[in-house]
This record gives structure tokens, sequence and C-alpha cells, in this order.
């Protein structure tokens, strides 16, 4: 079953079951990827949807995070609630340090050296892990070790 599938799938259960927060969450994926489908003019790819789902959770995690400094915890935890599902799309999202180990792989394959190299080494593990990290977690490890 494709990830486009099981979201329209999911996207039912939600509707049965009356679960707002999911259906929402779902409606948002569904109106991304069409949108970017639209932009395409082709059925998007699993890959594809997965960067969507993964754009939603960046603007989910900054959103949460603004809320949080506006002292409004109720909005935070929602979005938050969003996050988790959200995830539920992605594979399985790797570890801080099998991210680092990953990036390590990568500096020592390109001979990176310095935070100059850090277009090269972001690119090459970003395409890498595609779909199992968050990209500003790759930046600020691969920062890490390049200014070390």
């Amino acid at each position: 079953m494709s990830l486009n599938q099981r979201i329209a799938e999911d996207l039912k259960q939600a509707m049965k079951a009356k679960d707002g927060i999911r259906l929402s969450c779902l409606r948002m994926v569904k109106s991304s990827s069409k949108n970017l489908q639209v932009e395409k003019k082709r059925e998007l790819t699993d890959e594809e949807i997965q960067a969507v789902v993964s754009s939603l959770i960046r603007k989910g995690k900054e959103a949460a995070k603004e809320f949080r400094n506006g002292n409004r915890e109720d909005l935070s935890l929602k979005e938050e609630k969003e996050i988790e599902i959200f995830y539920e799309y992605l594979p399985q999202q790797l570890t801080p340090e099998k991210i680092e180990e990953t990036v390590r792989q990568i500096i020592s394959e390109l001979s990176a050296e310095s935070p100059k190299d850090m277009g090269n080494v972001m690119k090459a593990a970003m395409a890498r892990m595609a779909g199992q990290v968050q990209g500003k977690e790759v930046n600020e490890i691969a920062k890490k070790l390049l200014t070390s």
C-alpha cells in the first residue's frame, strides 16, 4: 500500500471514529500533498509525500516553540500532538548518535575539514538519510563536527 493510499484510509477511519485532531492532521497532509501534486503535474512518490510530512513537522515544531514563548501552552501542546501524528507517516527516525555516526562517515568520505564544506556535507547527508531525520538536527551535528 502506498503512503497516499494509507493516508486516505486513515482519513476515512478518523472520520468514522470522529477523531478531530487526527482528521485535521490528515487533511493538512492531503491538502499539502495535493498542492505539490498539482505543481508537479503528476502523482507523488512516497518520498515526496514524506518530504511534505517532514515540512509539516518542521512548521509544527516552530509553531509550538513560538506558542511556548507567547505563554500559550494549550496551543503548544496541540501542535506537539499533531507532530506525533505526522511522525507516524515517516520511516523510523534516526537517533542523534546514528545521525552523528553517518555525518562522520560523510565528512571522511568527502574529506571535509572546515565549515566551508558544510553545503556538500549537508547535501550528501540529507540524500542518505532522507525521511529519517530533520535537516535542523543534521545541520547542528555537522556544524559541531566541522568546527571541532
